[in-house]
């Protein structure tokens, strides 16, 4: 039998057996560097698939004030209230449900391993999603594997069937190879700002 990669309990699993092997520990470097160019403090925004929580630690440490985080593991979720209770922050939405459940508008979105969980026969439907939850004026910003896994999730893919997928709903602004990547996924990633059309 096929595992669900979209269930509870195999992402529970995951958590629960530190089977999270995509998890760097900290903040990713080219994420890192677009969310310290950023100005607007207050604008609201959305990580799904949250997980480990590094990216909005790194937000919230630096006067961001309007981040939430969608993951669909109970378990994840907990361990991001303990890790945020610690560290004294309570500026933060957590929020365990399904991602395509998500309802809100959210000036950016961060994808940070999320996407490469998915199965990919639901990419087109994440695409939507993401256009779905996008306010008119803001930008869904990230990283996506540019390689195959021989193990899978993640899932890898490559730039011209992104540039499709992606394209159906959003200009792409940019969608190239990353520059700045961490060592073990350097030439692997491409770093993307996608802005819906017509905007």
């Amino acid at each position: 039998m096929e595992p669900d990669f979209l269930s509870r309990d195999y992402w529970n699993n995951r958590y629960a057996t530190n089977a999270t092997g995509w998890n760097v520990g900290k903040v990713s470097t080219p994420l890192k560097n677009y969310i310290d160019q950023l100005t607007n403090k207050s604008a609201s925004i959305l990580i799904p698939g949250g997980g480990n929580g590094h990216e909005a630690i790194y937000l919230l440490e630096n006067g961001f004030t309007n981040v939430t985080i969608v993951d669909i593991s109970p378990i994840a979720i907990a361990a991001l209230h303990e890790i945020f209770e610690q560290k004294g922050i309570t500026n933060i939405q957590l929020i365990c449900t399904d991602f395509f459940e998500i309802k809100g508008s959210y000036d950016l979105i961060i994808e940070q391993t999320f996407f490469c969980a998915l199965d990919p026969q639901l990419r087109e439907a994440y695409v939507k999603k993401m256009s779905e939850l996008l306010n008119a004026d803001g930008k869904l910003v990230g990283l996506l594997f540019n390689t195959n896994f021989k193990v899978s999730p993640p899932f890898g893919g490559q730039l011209s069937v992104y540039q499709d997928q992606f394209g159906k709903h959003f200009e792409i602004i940019k969608m190239e190879p990353c520059y700045n990547s961490i060592a073990p996924r350097a030439g692997k990633e491409l770093f993307f700002i996608c802005k819906l059309k017509g905007i």
